[in-house]
């Protein structure tokens, strides 16, 4: 008769938001449940819990990841940044006035992870164009409204104006 070997929780470090954190995990755990449910860090949202609303996007070694399809137990050693990572000194970052400035937040729920996939966007490319800035955010569904207000938040954070606009 053959064992069932059965999966044990184990302790992993995480780095999040530039804080080591030693945190118990199994090894079916998802990196957004352990956010949210074990760091309390809410700020990331479970969305579709599917990989395709953009809800939970999260940055990993400065790449955007959807942490509801991200094992936790994978992203040990990596640097985990959420959106709480981004105010600065408790001042909004550039991105978040911006989006507040532009009304670009609508219902709330898609901006973290809208704001984290323009973060990685603008640290690697400070003045993207707009078919760069649509690129980054095609994995981040809003169902409230259209993406100009977004758009334009984005060129305001890249200090590029607002004027040119989706079509």
């Amino acid at each position: 008769m053959q064992k069932i070997k059965v999966a044990r929780p184990r302790i992993v470090e995480l780095c999040v938001n530039g804080a080591s954190r030693y945190v118990s995990v199994q090894p079916r755990n998802f990196l957004v449940d352990v956010l949210r449910e074990t760091l309390g860090l809410t700020g990331t949202k479970a969305g579709c819990e599917q990989g395709t609303c953009g809800a939970c996007t999260v940055l990993v070694d400065g790449r955007p990841v959807l942490s509801c399809l991200t094992l936790a137990a994978d992203c040990e050693g990596k640097d985990i940044r959420t959106v709480e990572s981004l105010m600065e000194g408790g001042n909004m970052s550039s991105i978040q006035k911006a989006f507040l400035d532009q009304g670009a937040v609508q219902c709330g729920f898609c901006t973290p992870g809208m704001l984290m996939s323009i973060t990685a966007l603008l640290e690697s490319n400070p003045k993207p164009s707009v078919p760069e800035i649509k690129k980054a955010l095609e994995g981040n569904l809003c169902r409230c409204t259209g993406y100009n207000k977004i758009m334009a938040a984005v060129l305001q954070a890249s200090d590029q104006g607002v004027t040119p606009l989706m079509k």
